[in-house]
C-alpha cells in the first residue's frame, strides 16, 4: 500500500477498535513479580531475571517446525463479521471432485466443466453446497465459482497447475477450505498477470481441518486472499513463496490456532503480509523471511522482507509467534500503524544489515552515515517496527503507537544498524516480560516512552539500551538497561525532553548518563562501576534486600543509575556486585559523569 493512503486507513482502524479490542486474553502478570513461560523467562519478586533466560536471550534460534503440537488456546477465536465462525455453518450437499478422473456433469445444483485436466464448479445460488476434493493432478486446476457461500474439504489431494493458479476461488462468498488427511497444492511459473497465487480467494477465505496442507508459490504469492484469511485451531499449514509472499490478505489476517510454518526468499517479501490488520489469538506461527532488501520502482523507495508486515494494526494476543529475517534490512513484526500486544510468546530474530539503494547503486550492508540521507533511500533491521515517517508531505507527519500489557517478548538483532523494538510514536509498556538483545538501540521511541509495568531487559552492544526521543515516564515494573560501550548509554532521552520516575526498580548502566531528569518520587543512585554478565547487583538496608538486577551482559567502567520505591533521597545503602560491597546514598537528582570525567552530559537526540 502507498504511505499517502495510510493515513485513510488509520482513521478507519481507529473506528474499530471498540469492535476489536473487545476480544481480548486474559493477560499475563502486570507486574514482573511472578511472570514465567515455557520455561524461557521468570523474574522474582526483586525483579531479578532468571540466568536460563540471559542466556536464551543470546542463543534461542527459530526454525521451520511441524511437528511440535501447537500450545492450548488462551484466548476466545474472533471473526471478521457476525456469523463467519465455521462452527455455525454447515454444507450438507456433498459434491464429489476427483483430481485424478476429470469429469463433466451437473449435480446437485453444480454444474462441472472440464478443459483438459482443468475443472470448474459453479454452484450459483445453490446454498449448502460442500465440494469434496480428492485425488491427483500433474498439471491441473480447481476453480470455484457461485453465487453463495460453500464448503471445500481437500482431503488427500495434491494439485499442481504448471501454468497458474492451483485452486481458484473465484466466487466472492465465504469459502470454506477443510483440510483431510495430507495435502499439496502447487502453482506454476508461466502465467498472465491474473496469477496472484498458489490459492486464490476471492470472498473471504477460512481455513480449518485436521489434516495438513503444503502450498508452493513459485510465480507469486503461496496463499491470496483478496478479502479475509482465517486460520482455524487443528489445521497443519506449510506455505513457501520463492516469487513473493508466502500468506498474503487483502484485509485482516486472523490467526485463532493451528501449526502455522511460512518461509519466503524473495527480495522484499513478507512472510505473512496484510492489508489491514494481522491478528494472532492462538496457535503456533513460524514466519520466516530470507530475501533482501530491493528497490520498489513505483514507490521510488526502498522495501525489505519481514516475517509478519501488516499496512495497519497489529494484535497479538495469545499463541505462539516465531519471526526470523535474515536478508538485508529485514524486519520480524512490522505494522504501518499501530501494536497492541496483550499476550502469547514473540520470538524474534534478524541477522541482516542496513539496505540503501537510490535506485541506481544498492548496498546490503550499508555502514556509512545516513543522517543525510533520505528515508526512502534506506531499510534497516529491525525486530519490531512501529509506524513510519511520511516526509512526502510538509511538514513531516510520523504514525506509531505501540502498546505491550502482557506476553513474553524476546527479540535478537545483530546486523549493522537493528534496532531491537522501534515505534515511531509513542511506546509503552504496562506489563509482560519484554527482553532484548540488539545491536543498535534495544528500545526506541519517536515520541513519549512510558514504562508502567512488566519486566524490561534491554540490552544494546552498539548503541544506546533504551533511547526516547520524546519525553519517558518510569512509573513501575523492573527495568535493565545496559547501553553499548564508549558514549552510548542505558537510558537516552532527546536533549530538549525529560525522564519522569514515579515507580519501578530502575538499574542503568552505559558510558555516561545521558537523561535530563524532570522530577521522581523516589531515590536515585549514580556511581559507576563494572558489571558481569550473570552476576547480582542489588542494594540492601539493615541486611535487607531492596531490589536486585542480574546482569544481561558484562559492561566495564561504566555510569550506573539505579532507582527504587524502596530508596529515599539523602539516606545510605548498600550497594553489592558480585562480591563487592560499598556504601551508597540516595539522591533526588542524576548526577554523573562521561567515561569518569568531566561532569554530567545532557540527552542526545
Amino acid at each position: 500500500m502507498k504511505k499517502t493512503t495510510k493515513y485513510i486507513m488509520f482513521v478507519a482502524a481507529m473506528t474499530m477498535m471498540g469492535m476489536t479490542t473487545a476480544c481480548s486474553s486474559d493477560s499475563l502478570d502486570d507486574e514482573a513479580t511472578s511472570y514465567s513461560s515455557n520455561g524461557d523467562s521468570s523474574t522474582s519478586s526483586s525483579g531479578e531475571v532468571t540466568t536460563t533466560t540471559l542466556s536464551t536471550m543470546k542463543n534461542f534460534t527459530i526454525a521451520i517446525d511441524k511437528t511440535t503440537a501447537e500450545p492450548a488456546a488462551t484466548v476466545a477465536a474472533i471473526y471478521p463479521e457476525d456469523g463467519d465462525d465455521p462452527s455455525e455453518n454447515t454444507f450438507g450437499t456433498i459434491v464429489n471432485i476427483d483430481m485424478a478422473n476429470p469429469t463433466a456433469a451437473t449435480i446437485n445444483g453444480v454444474t462441472i466443466t472440464v478443459s483438459g485436466n482443468d475443472i470448474t464448479a459453479n454452484h450459483g445460488s445453490t446454498e449448502g453446497i460442500c465440494y469434496v476434493v480428492t485425488g491427483t493432478t500433474a498439471d491441473g486446476s480447481l476453480t470455484i465459482e457461485g453465487d453463495t457461500k460453500y464448503g471445500l474439504n481437500l482431503s488427500d489431494a495434491s494439485i499442481t497447475n504448471l501454468r497458474s493458479t492451483a485452486i481458484d476461488l473465484q466466487s466472492k462468498k465465504n469459502a470454506y477450505l477443510t483440510l483431510f488427511g495430507i495435502n499439496k497444492v502447487t502453482d506454476g511459473i508461466t502465467a498472465d498477470d491474473s496469477h496472484k497465487g498458489a490459492i486464490f480467494a476471492k470472498g473471504k477465505l477460512f481455513i480449518s481441518g485436521t489434516g495438513s496442507l503444503d502450498v508452493y508459490g513459485t510465480y507469486n504469492n503461496g496463499i491470496h486472499g483478496k478479502s479475509n484469511v482465517v486460520i482455524e485451531s487443528g489445521v497443519n499449514l506449510y506455505v513457501n513463496s520463492t516469487a513473493n509472499h508466502g500468506i498474503k490478505g487483502g484485509s485482516d489476517i486472523i490467526i485463532n490456532g493451528g501449526i502455522v510454518n511460512v518461509e519466503v526468499s524473495a527480495a522484499g517479501a513478507k512472510a505473512i503480509n496484510g492489508d489491514e490488520c494481522v491478528k494472532i489469538n492462538g496457535g503456533r506461527t513460524t514466519a520466516i523471511a530470507t530475501g533482501n532488501g530491493t528497490w520498489d520502482t513505483t514507490d521510488l523507495e526502498t522495501k525489505a522482507g519481514a516475517g509478519v508486515a501488516c499496512d495497519s494494526i497489529f494484535f497479538m494476543n495469545g499463541g505462539e509467534l516465531y519471526a526470523k529475517a535474515t536478508g538485508s534490512g529485514g524486519k520480524g513484526i512490522k505494522a504501518d500503524l499501530e501494536a497492541y500486544i496483550t499476550g502469547g510468546k514473540i520470538r524474534i530474530i534478524t541477522e541482516g544489515g542496513l539496505y540503501y539503494s537510490n535506485g541506481t547503486t544498492e548496498s546490503h550492508n550499508y555502514t556509512g552515515n545516513t543522517d543525510n540521507l533520505a528515508s526512502a533511500y534506506t531499510s534497516s533491521p529491525k525486530g519490531i517496527k512501529i509506524g513510519y515517517k511520511d516526509d512526502t508531505i510538509t511538514p513531516t507527519e510520523t504514525y506509531g503507537i505501540l502498546q505491550i500489557s502482557g506476553g513474553d517478548i524476546m527479540v535478537r538483532t545483530s546486523g549493522y544498524n537493528a534496532e531491537g523494538i522501534e515505534s515511531k510514536g509513542t511506546f509503552d509498556v504496562s506489563g509482560g516480560t519484554v527482553m532484548v538483545y540488539a545491536y543498535d538501540d534495544a528500545l526506541n521511541s519517536t515520541g513519549d516512552m512510558t514504562i508502567s509495568g512488566g519486566s524490561v531487559v534491554a540490552a544494546a552492544t552498539n548503541n544506546d539500551a533504551i533511547d526516547s526521543n520524546g519525553n519517558m515516564y518510569l512509573k513501575g515494573g523492573t527495568i535493565i538497561a545496559c547501553g553499548g560501550s564508549g558514549a552510548e548509554t542505558g537510558i537516552d532521552i532527546n536533549e530538549q525532553k525529560k525522564l519522569y520516575i514515579s515507580g519501578g526498580n530502575i538499574f542503568a548502566i552505559g558510558g555516561r548518563t545521558d537523561a535530563s531528569l524532570g522530577s521522581t518520587t523516589q531515590g536515585i543512585i549514580t556511581t559507576s562501576g563494572s558489571v558481569t554478565e550473570n552476576s547480582s547487583v542489588s542494594i540492601s538496608s539493615n541486611g535487607t534486600t531492596l531490589c536486585s538486577f542480574l546482569m544481561p551482559t558484562s559492561y566495564n567502567n561504566g555510569t550506573i543509575i539505579i532507582s527504587s520505591p524502596s530508596l529515599t533521597s539523602g539516606s545510605s545503602y548498600t550497594l553489592t556486585n558480585g562480591s563487592n560491597s560499598t556504601t551508597v546514598t540516595a539522591s533526588n537528582t542524576i548526577s554523573g559523569s562521561a567515561m569518569g570525567g568531566g561532569g554530567f552530559m545532557p540527552g542526545r537526540h
